[in-house]
């Protein structure tokens, strides 16, 4: 058995190109990007004016079923099929999201893809790439220290404590960080309240950043944020605390798309990242309007299964964009689609279950419900849909048979079995000529809901057509505040559902198609500087925690200064 080294070692024995081959390779020349070092580089938002002319390439978006709690390979299929693509000589490039160095350290790993199917320098993607983390991260506690400062100079905002859902964050996994009390130790240190920190990627600067089209677009959003409210039930903002210029001005470098290269050569950029299940979990709108107008393909990818990051792709990045992608890549793996179909419990951290590596065709068979379900909520949307097949060393040709007969019994173009971790682009070339076919049928989008629906009626077709859910329950909290938010004028904005990734369902133990059940809501929040609400089911973390035995453990540096130990 042919045995693949380790991304980090792939990574460091491939031979970059300089980042001005890879821009040029494109179209930029050197007035259209900053230089972050060799290989890394900034674009200016200029080249969308350059290029307006230019018409827009063909959009994938590349999603999955849902996932075993180890993913199933979203971001090497994205690679993968970049650089198949490029195999069959197509102008290609896609756009990804930053990682957060919380998982990196934690259990999930980075987001640079895997195996000979990644974006590099992977090291530099992983640990503090060009700082965008940390301007957000910036950003937004220095709007939660204005806020606490206005609160204690005799607060002229009336802001009542109690009603304040701004908290600090940071960008590393840290449990003991989710409830804090602050301002102890006497009147100079501030108000005492309860309040909290989240990772930074859950920051709605975040998610702004993700969505916004332009430096004062941004701007706007940013001023938008509410903070809380006052004592008469006014919604405080940004703009209120005088806070949101500075934080725009701390912004505006991270605002440029990141532009790196995978390992065969194509363009890849990388920008923003925000949680895929409290925010919307896209890469960002700029990056992609810059990639449409570069290329003649643009691969992104959603975070998460369709039901979570694909729904909130077309409802409320195409909505915001005024995008609309040409295909859909459904990311699938044998592993999965038999923990669907009733055999073993696939742990984090733990070995691979026996029974899941032994061919089962009806485990397969069954499983394939979820990937039935899943094309049929991206047809929805009225485009096309292919499969595509992670594969690994166990998974028989009958199983691939298996689920290629299902996908295209449930309407998708078709199944393709991908070998891209171990073989790069050679590993993806049927899957990539079957996008491009698919790019070219013809397509009718549409929103799963209109902008005018209530905010009921929203969740009520998502509960019912995406998690198929038979109804919906609200807990009274989440019952007054829709009230409240349509009061206020929030009403017409999309929904980002926050939910578990590990279900269809707001249940993570109810696997494959779930149904006869009602959806809970127990609350709703606002977001209306990203342009969003954010209704909760379940409980959703918004600060991760590291395991027993995180990432961390086997990260160091030799005595050469090269990293070792990193995925």
């Amino acid at each position: 058995m042919r045995v693949v080294p380790s991304d980090l070692e792939i990574a460091q024995a491939h031979k970059m190109l300089p980042v001005r081959e890879i821009a040029a390779s494109i179209g930029l020349d050197e007035d259209d990007f900053d230089y972050h070092g060799r290989y890394k580089a900034k674009i200016n938002l200029e080249v969308l004016a350059k290029f307006r002319d230019r018409p827009n390439g063909k959009y994938i978006d590349v999603t999955a079923i849902t996932p075993t709690p180890l993913g199933e390979g979203k971001t090497v299929t994205s690679v993968g099929l970049t650089q198949g693509l490029g195999k069959i000589g197509k102008k290609v490039l896609c756009t990804l999201r930053q990682p957060s160095m919380g998982p990196v350290f934690g259990i999930k790993g980075g987001a640079a893809g895997g195996g000979y199917a990644q974006v590099v320098p992977m090291e530099d993607l992983n640990i503090h790439f060009t700082g965008d983390i940390h301007a957000v991260g910036q950003a937004h506690n220095l709007l939660a220290a204005m806020m606490d400062a206005s609160i204690l100079h005799r607060n002229p905002l009336k802001i009542d404590p109690l009603t304040v859902m701004w908290q600090r964050v940071v960008d590393v996994n840290d449990r003991v960080l989710r409830n804090v009390v602050v301002g102890l130790g006497g009147r100079e240190n501030g108000y005492p309240r309860e309040a909290g920190f989240d990772i930074t990627v859950a920051s709605e600067v975040m998610a702004i950043l993700a969505l916004t089209t332009g430096l004062r677009d941004m701007r706007e959003r940013l001023g938008r944020i509410v903070i809380g409210y006052s004592y008469d039930g006014t919604p405080v903002t940004a703009e209120d605390l005088k806070g949101a210029g500075a934080m725009a001005v701390i912004m505006k470098e991270a605002i440029k798309p990141n532009l790196m290269q995978t390992l065969e050569g194509q363009a890849c950029i990388l920008h923003a990242g925000p949680f895929a299940n409290i925010a919307h979990g896209q890469s960002s709108v700029l990056a992609d309007m810059i990639g449409l107008k570069l290329a003649d393909y643009v691969v992104t990818e959603s975070g998460f299964g369709a039901d979570l990051g694909m729904e909130k792709f077309m409802d409320i990045k195409c909505r915001h964009s005024g995008l609309t992608p040409d295909c859909v890549v459904i990311t699938s793996t044998i592993r999965a689609l038999k923990m669907h179909g009733g055999v073993g419990k696939v742990v984090a951290g733990k070995p691979m279950p026996e029974e899941i590596l032994k061919e089962n065709i009806p485990a397969v068979e069954r499983g394939c419900d979820n990937l039935a379900h899943m094309i049929k909520v991206a047809k929805y949307y009225g485009v096309p849909v292919v499969v595509s097949i992670n594969r690994f060393v166990a998974d028989t040709d009958a199983e691939v048979e298996a689920v290629r007969l299902k996908a295209l019994a449930a309407g998708a173009e078709g199944a393709y079995p991908i070998s891209v971790w171990a073989d790069g682009g050679a590993g993806a070339t049927d899957l990539a000529r079957a996008v491009v076919e698919a790019c070219e049928k013809p397509k009718d989008f549409r929103f799963l809901y209109p902008d005018d629906m209530s905010i009921k009626e929203k969740i009520r077709t998502m509960a019912t057509k995406v998690y198929n859910a038979s109804d919906v329950r609200y807990e009274p909290l989440a019952e007054r505040k829709i009230q409240q938010f349509e009061a206020q004028g929030w009403g017409a904005l999309p929904i980002c559902m926050a939910k578990t990734h590990l279900s269809i369902s707001h249940d993570p133990a109810l696997k494959n198609v779930p149904g006869d059940y009602i959806f809970p809501i127990r609350d709703i929040r606002a977001s209306v500087g990203a342009g969003f609400l954010y209704p909760l089911a379940g409980a959703m973390r918004t600060m991760p925690g590291l395991p027993s035995q995180p990432a961390a453990f086997k990260v160091d540096i030799d005595e050469e200064g090269r990293t070792v130990g990193l995925f």
